[in-house]
């Protein structure tokens, strides 16, 4: 593996999902696989989940792990070729990216949309830069237009949950639209549609109001209502979050609170185990009664982003692509 930006540089997720789900079972199976290697977590945003994982899951392979926070501890980085740097920007990828290249075996960025040029953020040039200018394999601790890692996560959590409740079928999992309080990203909604797409395990639904269509490319396959309750029929996995629209993008539509799951929503469902990647804003996307209820497994799913995180570094340290 040469880098982990999407579902598609997995080529079989179930493999993928038993070599985590091994971590979770003896996480210092592999302590030695990292030794007198280092990966730098590079955050151009916020992170606590993610960084604190990729943090563990590095330490478990013997790994040393630097962080490094842009915003508030770097130089404002420059990313367009030719750019006459007049400005704010006081350094260019193409300087501080291959720098990073020779110090660190593989490279973790974040970074979030500005979600006010659509054609910008999902060009995903972020990312794509220090691909093209650091030399070493690249992890996307989440980009402008997806979250591998958390997305990863969740198949592992969806999978431990069919294996304690097995199903003659397969399971029915809604991703549903929930009302929050600013405009926030399509990443999260993007990545777990193509991942839920790809592994192919599932009969899918994405369910949100009017005007916060997804991309296409991201949902394919998938059927699509604009009807919740409908969607969260005999439902046996929902997984909360909210997105700002695609289409007029970064626009706020609506916030219905109607939109937040209840326990008289989940009544509709199979006793649907409920998710989220968290941050939550409580009794807002989702009721104080479904998070502390016995249906919520989002302790269980963030705790997990250790393995994701551990079975990719692994993989990159095994195929050699490392620096």
């Amino acid at each position: 593996m040469k880098q982990f930006i999407s579902a598609h540089d997995i080529s079989d997720i179930d493999a993928f999902v038993e070599k985590a789900l091994d971590y979770k079972s003896n996480p210092f199976r592999d302590k030695t696989l990292g030794v007198n290697k280092r990966v730098g977590l590079l955050f151009l945003n916020p992170s606590m989940r993610t960084r604190l994982s990729t943090q563990v899951a590095a330490q478990n392979l013997g790994m040393e792990s630097i962080v490094f926070n842009v915003g508030s501890e770097g130089w404002a980085l420059e990313f367009e070729e030719g750019a006459v740097m007049n400005g704010a920007r006081v350094e260019h990828v193409k300087d501080a990216a291959p720098i990073m290249g020779n110090y660190f075996d593989i490279l973790c960025i974040r970074t979030f949309p500005s979600l006010l040029n659509r054609e910008e953020d999902y060009s995903e040039q972020y990312i794509n830069q220090f691909i093209k200018y650091a030399g070493i394999p690249v992890i996307s601790l989440e980009s402008a237009t997806l979250h591998p890692l958390q997305s990863f996560t969740d198949i592992i959590t969806i999978t431990e949950e069919l294996r304690k409740k097995p199903l003659a079928r397969k399971p029915k999992i809604v991703l549903s639209w929930a009302p929050h309080v600013k405009a926030l990203p399509q990443c999260v909604a993007n990545s777990f549609s193509q991942w839920v797409n790809v592994w192919g395990n599932a009969d899918f639904i994405i369910a949100h109001p009017e005007g916060y269509e997804l991309d296409p490319s991201f949902t394919k396959g998938a059927t699509i209502t604009h009807d919740q309750d409908e969607a969260l029929k005999d439902a046996d996995f929902v997984y909360v979050k909210n997105w700002s629209a695609y289409n007029d993008y970064g626009k706020i539509f609506t916030s219905d609170p109607a939109w937040m799951l209840t326990n008289r929503k989940l009544a509709l469902t199979n006793d649907a185990k409920v998710m989220h990647c968290l941050p939550v804003r409580r009794n807002i996307e989702l009721s104080d009664e479904v998070l502390d209820g016995p249906n919520s497994i989002i302790t269980r799913e963030a705790s997990n982003r250790v393995w994701a995180a551990q079975t990719v570094l692994a993989e990159i340290l095994k195929s050699g692509s490392h620096g």
